[in-house]
């Protein structure tokens, strides 16, 4: 009976056991989860959006290419656009290599321009913004540590109307091109040609022969000096002459002397 009994028992714990359910990972909790269904349902949408990029640009390789030149000249723009710190130092070289001119040969625009900007910056109302693929320099009115009351006050801040004429350079592919084409010709004064006439303030480019000229002309200053045989009679005559004038000189002041 008692056999019976645990026997019983057994088959009970072994039914129980089979109708309880399995235990789940963690990870397969994850998986079964809402989060888990939505990040799985993105992947699959991204799985197949890069593989109709690729089927499209096997299909249409001109237009794939195409699109791939604008993405990557777009971020090679946005990964060179000059930052403020990039303007300080080129206005500082500019401003350097003005200075180891003269005032006599500096040219007016060049010098005008970066004095301007360097006074503004001595004054603290440069901005510098980036827009992505470019950046923009412009000035305000005032210092934004100023404690005037034009400086703090919202309503009489810079209209957006009034932007463009307050922008002072342009950042684009590591330079800052309004600076460099100011810089141009920075060591010639227009002012000291401006009373010449009109055919004598432009100067024209060389000619071929006028190049291969002066370039004869320049190896032919290096070679040294040769007597041709003329100049070697010539000087000799000048001798002959020279002594033969001696010795009249001479027989005269014989003569004198008796």
């Amino acid at each position: 009976m008692a056999s019976l009994r645990l026997a019983t028992r057994m088959f009970s714990a072994a039914a129980d056991l089979a109708a309880a359910p399995a235990k789940v990972s963690r990870w397969e909790a994850v998986k079964s989860s809402k989060a888990g269904k939505w990040c799985r349902g993105l992947l699959s949408d991204y799985k197949e959006a890069c593989r109709e990029i690729v089927v499209g640009a096997r299909e249409r390789p001109l237009k794939a290419t195409v699109y791939a030149t604008l993405l990557g000249g777009a971020w090679a723009c946005f990964h060179t656009a000059p930052d403020q710190s990039s303007f300080e130092a080129t206005l500082l070289d500019h401003s350097n290599q003005l200075g180891l001119l003269s005032p006599w040969i500096r040219n007016a625009t060049s010098d005008g321009h970066v004095q301007s900007i360097v006074k503004l910056r001595n004054e603290g109302r440069l901005r510098h913004v980036n827009l992505g693929l470019l950046s923009l320099v412009y000035h305000t009115y005032h210092d934004p540590d100023s404690t005037l009351y034009e400086a703090q006050c919202s309503n009489l801040s810079m209209p957006w109307s009034e932007f463009p004429r307050r922008v002072l350079d342009v950042g684009f592919a590591s330079r800052w091109w309004i600076l460099d084409s100011k810089m141009k010709d920075y060591d010639v004064n227009d002012d000291e040609f401006k009373y010449l006439p009109a055919h004598m303030q432009v100067t024209s480019p060389p000619t071929v022969k006028e190049v291969e000229r002066n370039e004869k002309l320049h190896t032919e200053s290096w070679l040294t000096l040769t007597v041709e045989d003329e100049d070697k009679d010539a000087h000799a005559v000048d001798k002959e002459e020279e002594s033969v004038s001696e010795e009249s000189q001479t027989e005269q002041l014989k003569q004198t002397q008796v």
